[in-house]
């Protein structure tokens, strides 16, 4: 089985392909494994001073360091996902549920390309479902943005770190906030690349709800 950091390390590394549902697709899977290697790997860096070389060579902090990594890119990954919706719903009037589905075709086929590369089996049906139900609940209210949206990566990130409680104190705030600024730089490289107005056109017309 392949550790997490060949996942991320394959889509931080993707170039960015010409305006299609296939670049959209590639930003939002980089996107999430930019959020969790940023977040996940900083923190850790801070927090080991000048033993980072000592405890990044350990087999068991390096375990589960790709095991948080793996867990924040997964959630990341829904975090894309709805922070795409809240930016492209107001080009897509009356037709939101057709963006959602689109937007979790995407999520399924990023998650699909991962878990290949990782050599983990294939999402069952409950993994789509999920995320369907995830936008359908965000699109009974306004768009949310980037800097107030719930982060789903929030939880699992507080759960995994590799850093013990204890050694953390007082200090969730911060790591919380680093997680949502990756965000929020993810909502600014996302309007600089792409045209809103064309990208909801292009996802709804590849919507299996069209």
């Amino acid at each position: 089985m392949k550790d997490s950091k060949s996942v991320l390390a394959k889509w931080l590394r993707r170039r960015q392909a010409p305006s299609d549902t296939r670049a959209f697709r590639d930003f939002l899977g980089r996107q999430a494994a930019f959020i969790a290697q940023k977040t996940v790997i900083d923190y850790c860096r801070v927090k080991s001073g000048r033993s980072e070389q000592v405890l990044f060579a350990d087999p068991d902090f390096r375990a589960a360091l790709d095991h948080c990594r793996w867990e924040v890119f997964l959630a990341a990954l829904a975090d894309t996902a709805a922070l795409a919706e809240g930016w492209l719903r107001p080009h897509a009037p009356g037709r939101e549920p057709a963006l959602a589905a689109a937007l979790v075709g995407l999520h399924a086929a990023i998650l699909a390309e991962s878990l290949a590369l990782a050599g983990r089996d294939q999402p069952a049906e409950a993994v789509p479902a999920a995320i369907a139900a995830h936008l359908a609940r965000l699109q009974l209210a306004p768009p949310h943005p980037a800097n107030t949206m719930p982060l789903a990566a929030e939880a699992p990130l507080l759960a995994t770190l590799p850093i013990h409680p204890d050694q953390r104190r007082g200090e969730e705030p911060s790591i919380l906030g680093a997680l949502r600024f990756h965000v929020v730089t993810t909502q600014q490289e996302m309007e600089r690349r792409f045209d809103a107005p064309a990208t909801a056109r292009l996802l709804l017309a590849s919507s299996p709800d069209a």
